[in-house]
Formats: structure tokens, sequence, C-alpha cells
């Protein structure tokens, strides 16, 4: 079974980063509360970990971890600045006296947590790049964060709403960080190009940029060296649908090239985007490498081509870090074929 994290088109937190939000948010507060961080297998480097239908164990106990949820707006629920949680199964995850329960995988509220969580620390993340101080803000708007309301094996992000669904099919996507960071890399790209993705080397554009961010923010989140290959992108939801090991939705290091890669799928073909990106990274570091990537789609067409956007990504690197960041990038992309 492929499984695709689709971005539907309707036309159709243990870092507490000093967040510079809207000038009319309301006041961040704080909560702990128990997460993967980023997930099971991620971080207890276990492969032969199973999903047993939501059911709890003592292998999963290493890894939970308690973090601080930062930006909540107050209210004692999953409601902050960067993400609101809507559920349809379970009791809306409350707070008492600053803390959430420590619930478990076998607890509804712990998918609830898990995308609230992970949603405000790639927020927080862009920040750190310099998103909303040294550059522009970067989708600092308050996202809907919709938990086990499709019964698929799937999430998505809709642009006419603005909201991320995370399905219940399978892993429960929610308990996966880098699947919920992926379908907030789509909302990134929609408040940066409304309506962005609409053909198909846009739209694989958009896959790859997904699985980018959310190697690149759980990496940084982390802070440790993965256990699995860390180009393995949702490595905890894959054991669903996949056989061979490491389990890997995607990767960002494969040896696509374009065009006589290409198949006509956004996921698939997205992965000769994502292994550009990836090596941007090696070649730059993370810090410059996101940075310019996410600077560069501001300039993106909504139906843009692999080649108008790697220039654009080029010449976000030349007027960012100059000539240097710019033939790496550069590189990058013509190893690929894109340009």
């Amino acid at each position: 079974m492929r499984r695709m994290l689709a971005l539907t088109m309707v036309v159709t937190a243990a870092v507490a980063v000093g967040a510079t939000g809207p000038a009319n948010a309301a006041p961040a507060g704080s909560a702990t509360a128990t997460v993967f961080f980023p997930n099971p297998v991620q971080s207890l480097g276990l492969q032969q970990l199973v999903d047993g239908k939501d059911a709890d164990s003592p292998a999963f106990a290493p890894a939970y971890r308690r973090v601080t949820l930062t930006d909540l707006d107050g209210s004692g629920g999953l409601s902050g600045r960067y993400a609101v949680v809507k559920s349809s199964t379970g009791k809306a995850a409350l707070a008492v006296d600053g803390a959430f329960p420590a619930w478990h995988r076998d607890a509804d509220q712990f998918e609830q947590v898990m995308g609230y969580y992970w949603v405000t620390t790639a927020q927080s993340y862009l920040q750190h790049l310099g998103f909303g101080s040294a550059l522009r803000p970067v989708n600092q708007r308050r996202i809907e964060v919709r938990i086990d309301q499709y019964g698929g094996d799937n999430s998505f992000f809709r642009e006419d709403k603005a909201n991320i669904t995370l399905g219940k099919g399978g892993v429960d996507d929610a308990e996966d960080a880098e699947v919920v960071v992926h379908e907030y890399g789509h909302s990134v790209q929609d408040g940066q190009v409304p309506g962005f993705g609409t053909t198909l080397e846009s739209g694989a554009i958009g896959e790859a940029f997904g699985d980018y961010l959310a190697v690149a923010v759980t990496s940084w989140a982390t802070g440790v060296p993965t256990l699995t290959p860390e180009a393995c992108v949702a490595d905890w939801d894959s054991v669903s649908y996949t056989s061979t090991v490491p389990h890997c939705l995607r990767r960002l290091d494969g040896v696509k090239h374009y065009p006589e890669d290409v198949v006509g799928e956004v996921h698939a073909d997205g992965e000769i985007w994502s292994r550009a990106l990836w090596d941007i990274r090696a070649a730059l570091g993370d810090t410059r490498a996101s940075t310019l990537i996410v600077e560069a789609q501001f300039a993106f067409a909504v139906d843009t081509t692999f080649a108008a956007a790697a220039q654009a990504t080029v010449d976000a690197a030349q007027r960012l870090y100059g000539a240097s960041a710019a033939q790496a990038t550069r590189n990058a992309f013509a190893a690929r074929g894109l340009l």
C-alpha cells in the first residue's frame, strides 16, 4: 500500500522558543503535556513497533515525553495563537492547574495534544529562522487542527477553510509529528501564496516541501541525532503500510532525476524536489538552507514550474547569503535536472 499525505485543494510543545506573534494576538499561556518526541520509532530506534489498534504497552513508555505547550489562550483547552484543536472522538483535552494529564496513545486526547504541540513547534521553528522578526512573518495565523475526524489512512490541508485534518486509519496520523508538520507545510505555502499548488509540478513542490519541513522541524526540536535515517519521513505512521525496513512514507535522499523519473503523481515526483532541498541543507546547514527555501516561496506563482521555482530559490540564496550560497543552491537543483 502506498500511503499518500494529500493536499486537498477545495476549489475543487519541549521546545519553547521566544515566539514573536502578531501584534493583536492574545497573551501567550503555557501548560505541560505528554507527547511523542517526535514518534516512537524514531526516538527509540525500534522498527518492529506495531499499532495494535491504539493499544498502549510498556514498549512505548520510553517514547513519551513531558513538554511545555506554549502560546495557549488561557481557555484551559488546546486553543492558542497558532492552533485550535477540534476532535470528533473523545472529550476535549483540558488542563488543570497548568497541566494536561499524562495521556498515552490509547487516549483520544493524546492525539489532540500532539496536533497542538507540533503545529506550534513548527511555527516556533519558522520564527527561530527569523520569520516575523528579521524577515516577514510566515503563516502566523491560527490553524484549525482536526483530529480523528477522517476515518481513512490519510491527512490533508483544506485551503478553503485553512484547516488541517489528521486521519485515524492505521496508526493515528497525529501520533507521528512528521505527519502533522508535513500538513502544516501545505498551510505554510498557502499562507505565502494563497491557493498554491494547482499543477502537477507545483503540487509536487508542495508535497516535497511538506516532507522537508517535517524532517527539519523534528530534527531541530529534538536536537539529538536520530536513531533512524534522518531522511526517512514519518517512520511511525508508515509501519501500517510498509513492509520494508526502515519504515518510511518517503525519503528525502532519493536518486530521482528530472525529467526521466517523472510519473505524473505529485508525491512521487516531489521526491525530485525534496532531494534538491536536502542537498541544499547538507551544503549550507539547516538554518541558512531552510531560511532561503522558505523565503523563496514568497516569489512562487500558484502554478509554478520546477525550473521557475528553482531559479527563485537560487535568487533567494543570492539575496540572503551571497554568491557561494547561490552556487551551492544552483548545484543542488542542477544535480536533479531542475536547472
